[in-house]
């Protein structure tokens, strides 16, 4: 039929077609704009939270290597020995006198303070309850200990968290902690320096959960453990991402970024508000889609006839594409098929020198099975072999195919001798265990036997000696009673063929 441009359907599907182009691009580009608003968002976060983690990495560090110290020195009887002022100047350097640094204390066995930074005579105190003290206690394992925000109670109630590290006798028996209170303050001024946006947060938290500080700040949520928010639960899952959640405090749907800290049990998370995020983009979205809404439903229609033609001939060639290559009643591939699996996976093999194995397996007495039962009988014996050759071939690399008649090939790259007869045995076995009835067999039921060859291939030899040589075991198998695994030693077949030539 000719075609006439100006018929009715033709200035539809022309209109239709346009605008599907025009709001194609339209979403093209917004689709960007919004993946590139993200983008930024992603990077933001990733930036406030390395230059957070770096400031907090940085005074840990320092204060870790000054609790070492002090443990060095508590160890030295010659430094021990100095009077009290010397001794204090001694054991804690000017770290001690850090900006947001409280005290730093040696406690003894009891919790009692031995040793305070502050002062040659350190207060009459006990802070043998304390976390940080009962963990050091029970386990000579931790090294340094991050504590759960408390309330000091040698700063007037300011709240603080503690650092500590064990001391230890020569025997491994416990001596005491050394610790430095970090007032918490320190991290509300870091924090709140950082700018994410009206929605936007930053929190420290302890990989178990506890909430050490988090800004927008709220008192009562410094010390609560948030173990099961789903958010944390992400957390958890790596050592840095990135992912969309809601939070469970305010209820505010953010962009996460986190990370756990190099060498402390603590995770930093920057997070901003998603509406913040995309504001602009979405004024932009609605002001553009607003321009295209008059082609949007168009589109819509024509996108969806198309998908659903499409849909069917892709299902239709799919189908097509594998009827060419599998084997109608079996379900295995087709002999064509099989020449292509031989031929990639030879060349492998000869590539990489692995050890390249074949199995031929041959259903026993077929043709007095079909003269006994019937070729339809034929035909549902042999898709039931081929079932239990499927079976049997476990690994993504091995395949199986109807070489002719009841004849299948089973290809089986790295494989070596004595796994090629494993699987040999277990597909003979599985055969057997059918209980297919064949009297005229003498074994009272469908068989198989099954020839075997495993050969490292050299540059110059050829996939069909190996064919061969499984071939020949095949021969022997049937020979020697059938329903039996036979294995030919193709380097041992050559060898002899070449003799018989000479």
């Amino acid at each position: 039929m000719r075609f006439n441009p100006l018929a009715p359907p033709a200035v539809v599907v022309g209109a239709l077609i346009t605008a599907c182009f025009m709001v194609t691009l339209c979403g093209v580009a917004l689709y960007q704009s919004r993946d590139d608003a993200f983008a930024r968002a992603s990077e933001t976060s990733r930036n406030v939270a390395v230059i957070a983690e770096r400031d907090i990495l940085r005074n840990f560090e320092l204060y870790s290597l000054s609790l070492q110290a002090v443990i060095d020195g508590v160890r030295d009887p010659e430094i021990m020995a100095l009077p009290a002022r010397v001794r204090r100047e001694v054991l804690f350097d000017r770290a001690a006198s850090a900006s947001y640094l409280g005290s730093m204390l040696v406690l003894d066995s009891t919790g009692r303070i031995a040793l305070d930074s502050l002062s040659d005579t350190p207060p009459s105190l006990s802070f043998g309850d304390r976390r940080y003290f009962t963990i050091q206690r029970d386990n000579p394992n931790v090294g340094l200990y991050v504590s759960d925000p408390y309330t000091s109670r040698l700063r007037s109630g300011s709240p603080s968290i503690a650092l500590s590290r064990r001391i230890s006798a020569r025997d491994g028996s416990f001596e005491g902690i050394a610790m430095v209170a970090i007032q918490l303050a320190y991290f509300h001024d870091l924090f709140s320096g950082l700018q994410l946006g009206g929605q936007g947060s930053i929190a420290l938290i302890r990989d178990d959960g506890m909430m050490v500080m988090r800004q927008p700040f709220d008192p009562e949520i410094i010390g609560r453990n948030i173990g099961k928010a789903s958010t944390f639960r992400k957390f958890l899952s790596a050592r840095e991402g990135t992912f969309s959640d809601t939070s469970t405090i305010d209820g505010v749907r953010r962009l996460y970024y986190f990370k756990h800290l190099n060498g402390l049990p603590l995770i930093i998370m920057v997070a901003q508000g998603e509406s913040d995020i995309y504001a602009a983009w979405t004024r932009r979205a609605l002001i553009i889609g607003s321009l295209m809404a008059t082609f949007a439903v168009a589109f819509v229609v024509l996108a969806a006839v198309l998908a659903a033609q499409l849909r069917r001939r892709m299902r239709a060639e799919s189908e097509l594409a594998l009827l060419a290559r599998i084997d109608g009643l079996t379900g295995l591939n087709n002999r064509r098929t099989l020449g292509e699996i031989l031929d990639a996976e030879w060349r492998r093999a000869r590539r990489t020198r692995n050890v390249f194995s074949l199995l031929f397996v041959d259903v026993d007495r077929f043709k007095a099975y079909n003269d006994a039962y019937g070729h339809q009988a034929g035909d549902d014996a042999l898709a039931a072999v081929a079932r239990c050759i499927g079976d049997n071939i476990r690994r993504p690399a091995d395949s199986a195919a109807r070489y002719g008649g009841e004849e299948f090939l089973v290809v089986l790259p790295d494989t070596a001798p004595q796994g090629a007869l494993a699987i040999a045995e277990n597909i003979r076995a599985a055969i057997s265990n059918l209980g297919i009835e064949h009297a005229a067999s003498e074994h009272g039921r469908v068989t198989a036997s099954i020839g075997a060859a495993a050969w490292t291939p050299e540059t110059d030899d050829d996939v069909t000696e190996v064919i061969r040589a499984a071939d020949r075991a095949l021969y022997d198998a049937k020979a020697t009673g059938r329903n039996k695994v036979s294995v030919c030693d193709v380097h041992l077949a050559l060898a002899s063929a070449a003799g018989v030539q000479e």
